[in-house]
């Protein structure tokens, strides 16, 4: 089990979200309020190439654990300064497999969709930043670590504190993909 550390959300394409004492999920759309929110993709680039995909970057997620190797490195990185909706601790989201549920609090469900692709945008967050969050490993396959993207299965509010219950998809597993 781990925790809901911070939620954010904002209704402008910005690149940081301020935290908030709760935000509300709805099944099929996402945050409530939030510029992501939609049944059909919503992140500009994504919208440019084809408006009518599924929205599967509903709900993002970043580890808190992240946030304090960032910050003991000397980038000032704090929860939904990097677009997250959903800040955690003690869950490895990365290792998560497609398909994953978390419920988040006593009501919210979001099944993971995939990892973040993160762009460059970062860099104007905090300079030099983007290489920390995405590299590649010791074969060369391009390591993302910028959190997960999720979908609203079930609404419900989710604030700091809550706990967060990790349900595997049943079946075999697959490793998650940039969505």
């Amino acid at each position: 089990m781990g925790t809901v550390a911070a939620v954010s959300r904002s209704a402008g394409y910005t690149f940081t979200k301020p935290n908030t004492e709760v935000i509300r999920l709805v099944a099929g759309l996402g945050v409530e309020g939030d510029v992501h929110a939609g049944e059909l993709v919503r992140h500009r680039s994504r919208m440019r190439r084809d408006p009518s995909q599924p929205n599967l970057r509903q709900v993002h997620l970043m580890h808190a654990e992240l946030h304090d190797e960032l910050n003991a490195l000397g980038f000032a990185v704090t929860a939904g300064g990097l677009g997250e909706n959903v800040t955690t601790r003690d869950v490895d989201l990365l290792g998560l497999p497609t398909g994953t549920r978390l419920r988040l609090g006593a009501e919210a469900v979001v099944e993971v969709t995939g990892l973040r692709n993160p762009c460059a945008q970062i860099d104007g967050y905090r300079p030099g930043l983007l290489k920390h969050v995405l590299g590649r490993d010791a074969d060369g396959a391009v390591v993302r670590r910028a959190g997960v993207m999720s979908v609203v299965l079930v609404g419900g509010e989710v604030r700091p504190g809550d706990r967060i219950r990790v349900e595997p998809p049943a079946g075999p597993h697959h490793r998650l993909g940039p969505v």
